[in-house]
Parts: structure tokens; sequence; C-alpha cells
């Protein structure tokens, strides 16, 4: 098949959460298994800097809010990728610095809502055939609500491809209003509540949602989570309409397993396998770690468990939780905090607070680094993830694959990835992390004593590490998944 995949981000170009990672990775995948896969994203202007040497292959005209916009297809070669990369160079829309979304001062772009509507409306003209490429999609995938219009825009079309539409995050849902459904000339049948009105705007996730032909999202139990209130935000009604028609389907993300792999890893000092070197290797990366933060007695140190957290400081990731709870086990237990991140300013002072209260204890890197991210899960003894919800999770695999037990919440994807240390599962030697059942500093606190209670027992904590290692989340039975959903009848 002819697939098109389009998305808003994807590793290594530019990133700002897990969806760059999954689309840096699945297209890959889809390749591998002998289908043309062709990603298509916006030609940023730090993608244009990073990637100078580009190739135009063809040009063609879009109709955006009230204005006919002129639009450059670039290709690019991404060795990580592994297969085309497209890039819909539009100025206008998209020669901005930094952040896809966000400009300078931390507030969304005032045109968010023309910009990826008129990357939509491209992108269908790609998988139509419309854009002088010579080349027609069987199949468009299409990610989050930067994307959502893609389907809505397809759905016009004759002998149109197969569309699937994939939830990241329902938390963001593209709400704009309904002055750019007018400019834009959207067909008038839309604005219902069947269609891509909702509650007086637009909602572009719902557009994704209503007009595709298979809904996925990146984890069996977030799937079914996503049709409750309290997960759904307000789209419970038609998540529940889509899989009483069958079209909602969870399929769990993999990782990136050239990228993510202890035994291959260039960002660490040390590699190691499940195999070889896992013990060893594992604390020789832990004091090179510790020596990079600056800690003076390296060596005092290695006993003590090194607990570490990479992720957005957001409320969705439980950094609240982690901010009240260090205080308290710090008094009790000799343990150490690595966490990086950048998000919400007061977090960020919050955390530059515990690194300031605890200057030997707690070391905090505001920001994010891809180096530093594999250095702390090839360097660290645990892993905190007490997201309130999580559709998927990366960061809980990745810590899995280093060898390094990750502390998670109950919640979607960290349900079907992570086996709890239960003293049943410790004893049939199936665990792999740590549970806690409610986003509370109690039980968070609770779940991280017993993880360094059980970090004191070395034959069980390296089973436990162990189990882990043996995990298999490489993207091929996630993109065969996909495949099945493409070659399905309607």
């Amino acid at each position: 098949m002819n697939i098109l995949f389009a998305t808003s981000e994807a590793h290594p170009l530019i990133k700002t959460g897990g969806l760059a990672d999954v689309s840096g990775s699945l297209p890959k995948a889809m390749a591998q298994l002998g289908h043309t896969v062709r990603l298509v994203m916006p030609a940023y202007q730090a993608v244009l800097e990073k990637y100078p040497e580009q190739q135009l292959l063809a040009e063609f005209s879009v109709g955006g809010a009230g204005r006919l916009l002129h639009v450059r297809v670039l290709s690019v070669q991404v060795a990580e990728v592994g297969t085309e990369v497209l890039l819909l160079d539009i100025p206008e829309l998209f020669q901005r610095p930094g952040n896809p979304y966000l400009a300078q001062d931390g507030s969304d772009w005032w045109d968010n809502g023309e910009r990826f509507a008129v990357f939509s409306r491209a992108v269908a003209e790609i998988a139509m055939d419309r854009a002088g490429l010579n080349w027609r999609a069987d199949a468009v995938h299409a990610n989050d609500w930067q994307t959502g219009l893609v389907a809505a825009f397809l759905s016009e079309e004759t002998q149109r491809p197969k569309t699937l539409f994939t939830i990241h995050n329902m938390a963001y849902a593209g709400y704009f209003p309904k002055s750019l459904f007018d400019s834009m000339w959207m067909p008038l049948p839309w604005w219902t509540a069947e269609g891509i009105e909702y509650y007086g705007q637009i909602s572009m996730l719902k557009a994704g949602i209503m007009y595709s032909d298979w809904v996925t999202t990146v984890s069996p139990t977030y799937a079914q989570e996503i049709c409750t209130t309290e997960y759904a935000y307000g789209f419970a009604p038609i998540m529940q309409q889509r899989r009483a028609e069958g079209r909602l389907v969870g399929i769990l993300n993999g990782i990136d397993t050239e990228q993510w792999n202890p035994q291959t890893d260039p960002h660490i000092e040390f590699n190691y396998s499940v195999t070889s070197g896992r013990v060893s290797q594992k604390k020789r990366n832990k004091a090179a770690l510790l020596h990079q933060l600056g800690v003076k007695d390296v060596e005092s140190r290695l006993t003590e468990p090194l607990i570490g957290f990479i992720g957005r400081l957001v409320t969705q990731k439980g950094v609240d939780l982690i901010t009240q709870v260090i205080p308290e086990l710090l008094e009790k237990h000799a343990v150490n905090f690595v966490l990086v991140g950048a998000g919400e300013e007061h977090y960020e002072d919050d955390f530059r607070a515990l690194a300031e209260a605890y200057p030997e204890r707690v070391f905090v890197h505001i920001g994010y680094s891809e180096p530093l991210a594999h250095q702390v899960e090839a360097g660290a003894d645990m892993f905190l993830m007490p997201s309130r919800f999580e559709p998927c999770g990366l960061n809980q695999m990745y810590s899995l694959a280093y060898g390094t037990p990750p502390i998670v919440h109950y919640t979607g994807g960290l349900i079907d990835t992570v086996v709890n240390a239960s003293e049943e599962n410790v004893a049939d030697k199936t665990a792999t992390g740590f549970v806690f059942y409610d986003p509370t500093i109690h039980a968070l606190r609770s779940t991280i004593e017993h993880a360094l209670f059980l970090y004191s027992k070395p034959r069980a904590w390296q089973q436990i590490q162990k189990n882990g290692m043996s995990q298999n989340f490489d993207w091929q039975q996630s993109a065969q998944k996909y495949i099945q959903l493409f070659t399905k009848e309607i």
C-alpha cells in the first residue's frame, strides 16, 4: 500500500512530546513490512534550518482563511525516520522561530486554527494526487487534533483513501471559533453536532474522530478510559458511538529499539544488555551520571538508590505529587533524585526550590536533553512516572528496557506495560515495576518505600530488572495491527 502518515512533529526533526517519538518510529516499522510510506509534516523554520539540503518536489495552491496560499513540497533525508519525509513549506504559516505551537511568550500562536486547517487541506490534496507528485495514497494515517481535519476533507472525495486517526492525548481537542469555519469555506453540513461543531466552536479532534474510518488510541486501556466521562473531556458519547460501531481500537505504542537500546546506545558511557553487564555496567553508568550531576563523593552515593524523572512539568504528569513526596522521603531515607523536565513555570520553580533545599540529594535540569534522558534511564535505579492519566507513555518502556524499574500510577498504557511487584508477582518472577492505585501522596510514598525495600534485596531486585529488560516493545507488532485495519473492509 501507499501510506501517507500526517503529523505535526516527528523525532528527530522537531519534538515537543511523545507524538514525535511515535511519528519518528512507526512509519519506519510500516515500511519494513513492505509498504511505501511517506511522512508529511509542516516545514517549520527550525526544521528547515536543521535540514538545509532540501529537494523541491512540487508546488500547488491551497485555500486558507479568506486567501489562497502557495505550498512547496520539499523532500529531506532523515536516516532515523527510515522513510521519505515531505515538508509542506507555507511561509506565512510556519516560517516562525521556536516551538511548533507556541509563540516565544508561551501562548498559542494566534492563527493555529488556520495553520493546521490549511496543513490538513494540503495533506488531503497530496493524498488525492492533486499536488503534482504523481503519487496517490491508499491509506492516510493522521495524528492528534493538528491533523483532525484531514479525514473530514477526504470525506468529500469520491474514491478516497482509507483514513485512520490516532488520538495520542484526549486532553487537547483543538478548539477554534466559527469564524475559522466560515473563512476556510468548509462545507456547511459539517456544522452540526454530528460533524465538527462543539458548543459553538470547531473541534479539530472531533473532526478526526467523526470522519475517520478508524479511530485508534495508543493503548488498549486508554481506549476504554476515553469512553468514560472522567477521561473523555466531553466526548464520551461520540467515543462510545465509535466503539459501538467497532471503529475504536487501542494499539499499544512501541519504542524505537535502535534509539533506545542499552546494548548500543551512544549516549551512555557503558553499554549493557539483559545477558551481559546488567548489574556492573549499570552501576558504572550510575557513577558517571552522579559525577556529571556534580556529586562530590560519588563512591559513597553508589549504594544509595537514585530515582529518576523525565517529563513535562504539568499536572497530568503528577508533578505536584513528586514535589510533595520528596521532602517526606528524604526525612526517612538515604535516597537521591534526578529530575529532568520543563513546563509550567510554578512547577519549574518547585523543582528549583527542591534542588536548593537539598543540594546534595536532589539534582534538577530544567529543559530537555536527549543525551541526558538516555543517561538518566541507564544510570538511575528506578524511574518515577506518577501520571494522573497516561494514554500510553514511553518512558516506562524505556525504563524497562534499561533495567530501571518504573514506579507508575494505575492508568492508561502504564497498566498495559508494567507488572506490579506484588508479593505474588515477585515470587513467580513476573514483576517488572511498581504500581500505585490512587493518585495521592500517601499511595505514591508507600509504593516508593516498597520499591526501596526490594532494592535492598539484590536477588529480588535483579530479577525484576531482568524481567523488564526481557520484554519486547518494538514497533513491529503494533505496525502490523495498523496495517490490518487499513486492509479491513470499511
